[in-house]
């Protein structure tokens, strides 16, 4: 079943992206893009929903409709 995990995502001084969630602890990805480090943190999450079980309680299940921030270069 899929869910929605709330990502920080910061860039950081050295030009890198740095992703965080308080929805699953210990998750931190760093990545050279935005697209890069969502990819790993993805990766991230289900590592860690696998190691530590589905901490369903605190995810929001994806219904049929859902906001999604879009993000666009101009």
């Amino acid at each position: 079943m899929e869910r929605i995990i709330k990502i920080h995502l910061e860039k950081l001084p050295e030009g890198v992206y740095l992703a965080t969630s308080d929805d699953i602890q210990g998750l931190v990805a760093q990545g050279r893009t935005v697209a890069e480090t969502l990819e790993i943190a993805r990766d991230v999450a289900r590592k860690l929903i696998e190691e530590q079980g589905s901490p369903s309680d605190k995810l929001e299940a994806i219904s049929d409709s859902f906001e999604y921030p879009l993000i666009v270069g101009a």
